[in-house]
């Protein structure tokens, strides 16, 4: 995906600050500070995260809109991947993948939810308050074993609304059985759920269909179009600055209009094996 503005590559940061003692009362000589390395994003994630490619658009992952509000030094590595829970995203060692290329400083954007509710499929499904506890613990050690920083983002929400046109909650206990995690292991939470439940209900019934992937043929309440997509994105970047997990100078286009002709869809690549 490319668009104007939004830049792919990190870097390190241009040069320490000088660090001055005066311990004595003498002028110290100036040391140099460790220089602060440019954080790389990495999400870890299902398929309102996910890359999409040329065969599924308009439908966008928020994640695919997320550098429109990053500095252009800062890199957004997009893991996430349609159809996968928290479980079967470790379970095909997509999570060790990760690992092998993380670096201190990073941050792992854990969003997992639609799908360990599946209950019908074993190969997906988690228990909120036991295994899908469990199968986060796992993301939030193994950033932290690697020097990096754990982020866990509640589901964003689908399009439901009840007669009176209220925007209803759809993922029953795994919300708060990420906030309660999130407490228990001091680790940082955005609350996407409620963020885009609040986004929604504010839209309304009819506004919201703008922003998921309603087309001629589909009618599809889980998925975002572009600006579904990027709306979502602007939650997650402002929830980072509020978190004091990026900084305002790492954010940009926060109160500003992104055009939706921003996001592009790529052709598909190849499939990639991590066993």
């Amino acid at each position: 995906m490319t668009a104007p503005g939004p830049g792919r590559r990190g870097a390190l940061a241009a040069a320490g600050a000088l660090a001055l003692t005066a311990a004595t009362g003498r002028a110290a000589h100036a040391a140099p500070t460790t220089p602060r390395r440019t954080p790389t994003l990495h999400i870890a994630g299902d398929s309102t995260a996910a890359q999409k490619y040329a065969d599924a658009a308009p439908e966008t992952g928020w994640g695919m809109a997320l550098p429109f509000f990053l500095r252009r030094e800062i890199a957004v590595v997009n893991h996430a991947m349609n159809g996968r829970s928290s479980k079967s995203f470790i379970d095909e060692g997509r999570l060790a993948a990760i690992l092998t290329v993380i670096r201190p400083g990073d941050l792992l954007l854990v969003q997992f939810g639609h799908n360990d509710e599946k209950k019908d499929d074993p190969t997906r499904y988690t228990e909120p308050w036991s295994s899908y506890q469990d199968r986060l613990r796992e993301y939030v050690e193994g950033a932290r074993a690697h020097g990096a920083r754990p982020v866990l983002l509640t589901s964003v929400e689908r399009r439901k609304f009840d007669a009176g046109g209220r925007a209803l909650p759809t993922h029953g206990d795994y919300p708060a059985a990420m906030r309660a995690l999130a407490r228990r292991m001091a680790a940082p939470l955005l609350d996407v759920q409620a963020l885009s439940l609040a986004l929604w209900g504010r839209l309304g019934v009819e506004e919201t269909k703008k922003y998921f992937n309603w087309t001629a043929t589909e009618q599809d309440n889980t998925h975002f179009n572009p600006p579904g997509a990027i709306a979502v994105a602007r939650l997650v970047a402002r929830g980072l600055r509020d978190a004091h997990l990026l900084t305002p100078h790492d954010l940009r286009r926060l109160d500003e209009t992104v055009p939706a002709s921003w996001i592009t869809w790529p052709p598909a690549p190849r499939p990639v094996t991590f066993r």
